[in-house]
């Protein structure tokens, strides 16, 4: 099954962050997406191009539906011709299997 089409699991810190292993195999999924580290927390980002304002902020809003119907929620930084968008899990500091799974998701809505 793709990561696009599974579903966040609830996680409330007593999950292991994926490995170095597991990290490699899950970000082929997600080629356009960076690993980065703020503070010592990994994370996943990619920055979405569109021709105008109004577009990026249509894809923010969509993202942002998705969050909350997966209760699983991003930093999204939107300005003209682009959003950002940031995934980690808070709860263990960062990258869960989810955070691969709603990356996979936010590039589906893209191609919608």
């Amino acid at each position: 099954m793709s990561l696009e089409n599974e579903k966040c699991e609830p996680c409330q810190g007593d999950v292991p962050k994926v490995t170095d292993d597991e990290m490699k195999e899950l970000k082929q999924d997600i080629p356009e997406w960076d690993v980065v580290t703020e503070d010592g927390v990994n994370k996943l980002r990619r920055t979405y191009k569109f021709k105008n304002f109004r577009q990026a902020l249509a894809f923010t809003n969509s993202v942002g539906e998705l969050a909350e119907s997966e209760q699983h929620h991003p930093e999204i930084t939107t300005e003209y011709g682009k959003t950002t968008v940031t995934w980690w899990t808070h709860a263990i500091d960062g990258l869960h299997r989810n955070d691969f799974i709603m990356a996979a998701k936010s590039d589906k809505l893209q191609d919608d």
